[in-house]
């Protein structure tokens, strides 16, 4: 939790609340349901929340957005985000329903009202559309952004688009989707040596 409070100093009350009790909560239901490796719980703000919340130290979501994470998994980034923007919608998709259940039991016991979970495929979405797709470690860029783009809204926000989050040599990965993202460095948001070689990605809408 001191991590967090490292690089983000203006958490409400109930944030930090929230925060807080997001890592008891986890390790009970990873113990019944592993959406975490057993290592990485070790370092469940660093690798997890920290990574998720590197979208918010960069992109400011506005009140009544609604964004989707792509392939949620357990949770990320799309929980630590809907902590950290109360007013916005997040709408976390995954294909396996177990990992939704961890998800939905987090949020119920949390009070994160503004998380609406959906079992299905993403090219299975029909007359939805959102402001920004997040996403953390799913898939590479281009079926990302073929999978994302019709369900984007067209609007001229920063924030809109597929913002994802990825690791390691992106050079080929971002040439053969045919994509010219902007890229961050999450070395400048964050000092600490688990974020080398790790990168924020926008491909605007």
């Amino acid at each position: 939790m001191e991590i967090l409070q490292k690089y983000f100093a203006d958490f409400t009350p109930r944030q930090n609340e929230q925060f807080k009790n997001l890592l008891p909560i986890y390790t009970e239901w990873n113990a019944k349901i592993n959406v975490i490796s057993r290592k990485d719980m070790d370092h469940f703000y660093l690798h997890h929340v920290l990574h998720s919340l590197s979208i918010a130290a960069q992109f400011e979501f506005n009140a009544g957005d609604e964004v989707m994470d792509l392939g949620c998994g357990g949770g990320f980034p799309g929980v630590p985000l809907a902590i950290f923007f109360p007013d916005v919608e997040f709408y976390l998709v995954d294909s396996i329903r177990k990992k939704l259940t961890v998800v939905e039991e987090v949020c119920n016991t949390l009070d994160i009202r503004n998380v609406t979970v959906s079992h299905t495929r993403v090219e299975d979405i029909k007359h939805r559309k959102f402001d920004t797709v997040v996403s953390r470690a799913v898939a590479p860029l281009g079926n990302l952004w073929r999978w994302s783009r019709p369900l984007l809204k067209k609007k001229s926000s920063p924030h809109n688009g597929l913002i994802c989050l990825k690791g390691g040599d992106l050079a080929q990965e971002i040439m053969e989707s045919g994509c010219k993202p902007y890229i961050w460095e999450l070395e400048q948001f964050f000092h600490e040596p688990y974020f080398q070689h790790k990168f924020m990605l926008h491909q605007p809408a």
